[in-house]
């Protein structure tokens, strides 16, 4: 349970989840099983013609890789001339904290909305935005300035998304209930998708851009997304008891799709153009982040309940790592260093942030923040474009 719920919501999310074989999965028998279920329309697996990609979608790099685009310093002519800067939205104090690299030190303390939850790079990578949850608003920052711009009315924007034609905004609206489908660029609202489960908040994109795979926290589901119709077109419930899914990230290869679930305490290995039922690989006591590394070949998962961070190797297809915080702490959202040396990731229940070395694990800085730190960006990183979150760039 993060700390954005008041008690009124924490007693209807928990009516919710006693009545969620009834309201969120309905009678079906395969829901209630684990197994997923599909509506008419389900997208079919990617073919060799369809990974010529959404239209208007940039063309794939490197099919082997969907990450090809996110080599050390390899910053588009549109970031290259922005400071490097990390952006921490402060949940409990309405702020975000602005650290300087470099040094470890804050530079600055931005007032936003109430409730800020991520920082999230618009797909032109010229704007950040700062999902006010609670106050309803998203917060522009120019990035090359670190200047707050007039905030734009937009209801409930727990995290925001990008099509990756660049056409759309998909704004996460977690306690409405809704996928919100907006212009990228003005946020009016251009469609309204209503979903069945509960606490819609992370997702990622296929490699062809197809598709999109949201979870769904407070209900333990999965739901797949047609890009294009802008509609859920497959459902599932997660195999495991009380199930509370949160980040979700493709593999390098776009093969496989990983879900974080902080009471399962592992990541959720998915098929998602099959979408069949998952299986769970544990990685540690809260997995909450995910994260690729800069040349592709390992994945980092924040453990937020026992202080560590999981290293999953691709190639070799297994865990082979943990890293654990001197003292402990309560590792959260982030990002990767431009140059992949340092992951930062925010410390949710200890009003701090951590450096972490991705070469030795070695804790860099512990930095103090505002109250309730949650999706930090790094920025600028590497990339062609971004298709939000705190920095899914391709």
């Amino acid at each position: 349970m993060t700390p954005r719920r008041t008690r009124t919501t924490a007693a209807l999310i928990a009516a919710v989840t006693a009545l969620a074989g009834l309201a969120a999965c309905g009678t079906d028998s395969k829901k209630q099983t684990g197994q997923a279920t599909h509506t008419q329309g389900a997208v079919k697996p990617a073919t060799p013609k369809a990974m010529q990609g959404l239209p208007g979608m940039p063309p794939v790099l490197d099919p082997k890789d969907i990450y090809a685009a996110d080599r050390p310093g390899n910053l588009s002519p549109v970031v290259k001339d922005f400071p490097s800067r990390v952006y921490v939205p402060n949940t409990e104090s309405d702020t975000v904290t602005v650290i300087d690299p470099k040094t470890f030190k804050v530079i600055d303390t931005i007032r936003v909305g109430r409730q800020p939850q991520h920082v999230v790079p618009s797909w032109d990578m010229k704007t950040l935005w700062v999902n006010d949850d609670k106050g309803n608003t998203l917060t522009p920052i120019d990035p090359r300035t670190g200047k707050a711009g007039k905030p734009v009315d937009v209801h409930d924007p727990y995290n925001l998304y990008f099509t990756p034609d660049g056409k759309y905004a998909v704004v996460m609206a977690s306690l409405d209930q809704e996928l919100v489908f907006r212009d990228a660029h003005t946020m009016k609202t251009v469609k309204t998708e209503p979903v069945s489960c509960y606490g819609v908040n992370h997702a990622d994109f296929s490699a062809d851009g197809r598709y999109f795979i949201v979870s769904c926290e407070f209900s333990g589901e999965l739901l797949k997304v047609d890009t294009a119709k802008m509609k859920v077109v497959a459902q599932q419930k997660l195999p495991f008891g009380g199930a509370m899914p949160q980040d979700v990230k493709l593999s390098p290869d776009g093969k496989t799709y990983y879900i974080a679930d902080m009471v399962a305490n592992g990541m959720w290995v998915l098929n998602g153009d099959k979408f069949t039922t998952p299986k769970l690989l544990p990685t540690g006591k809260g997995a909450h982040g995910l994260y690729i590394s800069r040349d592709s070949r390992e994945m980092y998962v924040s453990n937020r309940g026992e202080g560590s961070i999981s290293i999953f190797d691709f190639a070799k297809n297994r865990l082979t790592k943990k890293w654990r915080l001197p003292g402990g702490g309560s590792p959260d959202m982030g990002g990767v260093s431009a140059d992949g040396k340092t992951l930062w990731l925010s410390g949710r229940y200890n009003s701090e942030v951590y450096a972490i070395d991705t070469r030795t694990g070695e804790e860099l800085a512990r930095i103090p923040v505002g109250n309730g730190p949650h999706g930090l960006a790094v920025y600028p990183q590497p990339g062609r474009y971004s298709l939000g979150h705190t920095g899914i760039f391709r």
